[in-house]
C-alpha cells in the first residue's frame, strides 16, 4: 500500500484562532467556560475541551448571568449578541474573520436596499449566524433547481453570498445558474468561500487522480470534511469521512491500494497520524507527502484575549 498524505490538510487559521481562545479563556479566566455552539465541528476537539472545563450550549438561557461566553468560529446572530448583553455576560469572539467578512457584507447589501441569496446549507451554524444580520432580506438556497424557482420582480436589487464551507463546484454552478436569470446580480468584491476550503478541496482533485481510496478526517457535522468525502466520490475512488482510526474498516483497503489521507479543516493532526499508524501496521504502507498549496494565513486573537497573550 502507498499512502499520500496530503497538504494542506487539518486546521485553517480560523479554527486554530478559535480553539488558542479558548484555551486561552479556561486558562486565565478558569472553567466553566460557556461557548455557544460547538467551538468548531469535531468531535475530538469538543470532547477534550469538555475534559477541561468548556459547556457547549445552543441556547443562552443555560448560561447563568454573569458567566464567560465564547462565541464559536462559525458566528452568531446580532439577537445573540443581543440576549448575551442582556444577561450580563462576558462575551468573547472567536468568530472566523472570514465568517465575520460575510456578516458585514450582509449588512451592507441590506442597507442598500438589496434582497441577498445566500448560498448555504440549512441549519448550519454559520448560516444561522449570516442570516440573523439581515432575516428580512435574505433567502436561503442550496441547489441551481432552488434558483429555477426563485420569484423576483424584473427590477428587484439581488445579491448573493455563500456559505464559506461550501463546496467550490456546487457554488460556481449555483452562482453559474444565478447570473443567468438574474444577469445584473451584484457580488461580493471577493468571493466568500474560504481559501482553506478551497486548498482542500484542490488537493484531493489534484491526489485522487492517482489514488483508489481518499480517507478524510472529520466530523460528520463537519460541512467543508464532508465535501472532501463527496469530492472524492466524484473523482471515482471510494471515498470515506472517519472521526478517527478506530471508524476504519480493512475491507475497503487492498494491499496494492494508493490511499490518500486529508483531513477537514476542524480535525486535529492527532487523528490523521493515528490513521497512518493504523494503516502502516496493517499494510507495511509506505508514507508519501504531496503539498499542493502553501498556507502561511494566521489570524489574531480576539481583542478580549489578545493582552492575556502577551
Amino acid at each position: 500500500m502507498k499512502i499520500v498524505l496530503a497538504s494542506p490538510r487539518g486546521f485553517c487559521a480560523g479554527v486554530n484562532m478559535a480553539i488558542e481562545s479558548l484555551d486561552l479563556a479556561i486558562t486565565a479566566f478558569g472553567p466553566p467556560i460557556y461557548v455557544y455552539h460547538e467551538i468548531v465541528h469535531n468531535k475530538f476537539v469538543v470532547e477534550s475541551f469538555l475534559h477541561k472545563g468548556a459547556i457547549f450550549v445552543d441556547d443562552l438561557a443555560e448560561v447563568p448571568e454573569g458567566s464567560n461566553l465564547l462565541f464559536s468560529a462559525h458566528g452568531v446572530a446580532p439577537e445573540i449578541r443581543r440576549v448575551a448583553h442582556q444577561r450580563k455576560l462576558t462575551a468573547i469572539d472567536a468568530t472566523c474573520p472570514l465568517v465575520t467578512k460575510v456578516h458585514l457584507e450582509a449588512v451592507r447589501y441590506a442597507k442598500e436596499g438589496y434582497r441577498i441569496i445566500l448560498i448555504g446549507h440549512e441549519g448550519h451554524d454559520e448560516v444561522l449566524g449570516t442570516m440573523g444580520e439581515a432575516p428580512d432580506a435574505m433567502i436561503l438556497i442550496e441547489s441551481p433547481e432552488e434558483v429555477d424557482r426563485l420569484d423576483f420582480p424584473a427590477d428587484a436589487r439581488l445579491a448573493y453570498l455563500t456559505q464559506t464551507t461550501l463546496s467550490v463546484d456546487d457554488a460556481s454552478r449555483i452562482i453559474t445558474r444565478l447570473r443567468q436569470r438574474f444577469p445584473n446580480i451584484a457580488a461580493p468584491p471577493k468571493e466568500d468561500i474560504c481559501y482553506a476550503t478551497q486548498n482542500r478541496q484542490e488537493a484531493v482533485r489534484v491526489l485522487a487522480q492517482e489514488a483508489d481510496v481518499v480517507l478524510v478526517l472529520g466530523s460528520q457535522n463537519s460541512s467543508n470534511s464532508q465535501r472532501l468525502k463527496e469530492l472524492a466520490i466524484e473523482q471515482g475512488v471510494r471515498g470515506y469521512l472517519i472521526d478517527g482510526a478506530a471508524d476504519i474498516d480493512l475491507d475497503w483497503f487492498r494491499d496494492d491500494d494508493t490511499v490518500v489521507v486529508t483531513a477537514g479543516a476542524s480535525a486535529p493532526e492527532s487523528v490523521v497520524e493515528e490513521c497512518v499508524d493504523f494503516l502502516k501496521s496493517h499494510f507495511a504502507a509506505e508514507l508519501h507527502v504531496r503539498s499542493i498549496q502553501t498556507e502561511e494565513v494566521h489570524f489574531s486573537l480576539p481583542r478580549e484575549l489578545r493582552a492575556l497573550a502577551t
